[in-house]
């Protein structure tokens, strides 16, 4: 297995994040996650990225357990690892092209590095990775200059160059509008098929995950409600996993699916 949680639990302060979670995804699996708010997605998703150690219970990533791992060991692993933020941490000043390249820092020697930020390297492979996202125009672009949906589809570029084995992302397509979301998603899906790249990501908007995942797992209360292929995942279990959430425009309406893209 490409990801095996088992037991695994995680606590913010007082705050029970994820209790109990056990979860093994194949390599090269589509796996969307969805649940209300504040029912763990994003802490899931910083234990597969290796970001932070479980409290309980174990974490395999790769074939590695990351936190028996050395220091420098868990930080090559993470460089086979590549998470998208939902909100991407570009510095304002940083050019589009900069940011993009620095997705392979972590496979490159300090200096590569630091050389980068003066010539970058690699224009037309970062040009290419753009394109794929309507964002070749904006190549050296500084990021303070875009809005959040450009930023984000920065953010995806930068994973995309960085060729991962376990692609992880965080509402990727939150501040996108309907068209672009789709696109954006068809690409990373896409990406993941053609490479046997291991796609995990968060998603608020429900016909999303069902329409571009071949398989959803539902998480509230930090524990998985339930993991189910997307053609099985009924009206029912979405009404039982977004209870008592007071959404705009809550997950009701399967197998038509009518529902509303938040619009960011």
């Amino acid at each position: 297995m490409t990801i095996r949680l088992a037991g695994a639990g995680l606590r913010h302060g007082q705050v029970q994040a994820l209790l109990g979670v056990d979860l093994q995804i194949a390599p090269g699996e589509q796996v969307a996650i969805i649940g209300p708010s504040g029912a763990g997605k994003s802490s899931l998703l910083q234990l597969l990225a290796s970001a932070i150690a479980p409290d309980t219970g174990s974490v395999e990533l790769l074939g590695e357990a990351p936190w028996r791992l050395s220091a420098p060991a868990r930080q090559r692993l993470r460089a086979r690892i590549a998470l998208i933020h939902q909100a991407p941490p570009l510095p304002p000043r940083q050019r589009v092209v900069t940011a993009v390249l620095a997705g392979r820092l972590g496979q490159w020697s300090t200096l590569r590095g630091l050389l980068n930020l003066l010539h970058p390297s690699d224009i037309a492979g970062v040009r290419e990775v753009l394109s794929g996202l309507g964002m070749a125009d904006k190549l050296f672009a500084q990021c303070g200059q875009l809005s959040g949906g450009q930023l984000q589809r920065v953010g995806i570029a930068r994973a995309l160059y960085q060729r991962p084995e376990i692609l992880l992302a965080d509402e990727p397509v939150s501040a996108m509008d309907p068209v672009l979301a789709e696109h954006s998603l068809k690409t990373l899906n896409q990406h993941a098929r053609e490479r046997g790249v291991t796609l995990v990501a968060s998603l608020h908007a429900v016909e999303l995950a069902l329409a571009h995942f071949p398989r959803v797992v539902g998480i509230r209360d930090g524990q998985v409600a339930f993991d189910r292929p997307a053609g099985d995942v009924s009206s029912e279990l979405l009404d039982a996993l977004y209870a008592n959430e007071h959404l705009a425009s809550p997950p009701l309406a399967l197998p038509a699916l009518n529902l509303q893209i938040p619009r960011c």
